[in-house]
């Protein structure tokens, strides 16, 4: 991780009982969702220098909203597979905070 750059303070919102891990930072006008692969975790991340490059020049041009799925890094465990519906769910619960 680069010495000047401190990665954005984890906060935690709720889907239908479960808690969902975001970071949100930059200085755009628009905002960005980042929605994770098949792997993630939001703090693990930023250990990265590629990572951290890469969401630097991001946070130059937009406010970037970073998450979580369920099941994943610092988000509550989730039974099963969840369907694209849950999975688009929980994306606009973790924007409701931001805006």
């Amino acid at each position: 991780m680069a010495a000047d750059f401190t990665p954005p303070q984890t906060r935690y919102t709720e889907s239908e009982g479960l808690s969902i891990a975001y970071q949100v930072f930059g200085s755009g006008a628009q905002d960005l969702v980042v929605v994770p692969g098949i792997v993630s975790h939001l703090e693990e991340n930023w250990r990265d220098a590629g990572y951290v490059a890469v969401m630097r020049r991001l946070g130059q041009n937009f406010r970037v909203i970073l998450f979580d799925k369920l099941g994943q890094g610092l988000s509550d465990r989730f039974e099963g597979v969840p369907s694209l519906e849950r999975r688009m769910d929980d994306v606009r619960t973790v924007m409701q905070p931001v805006f």
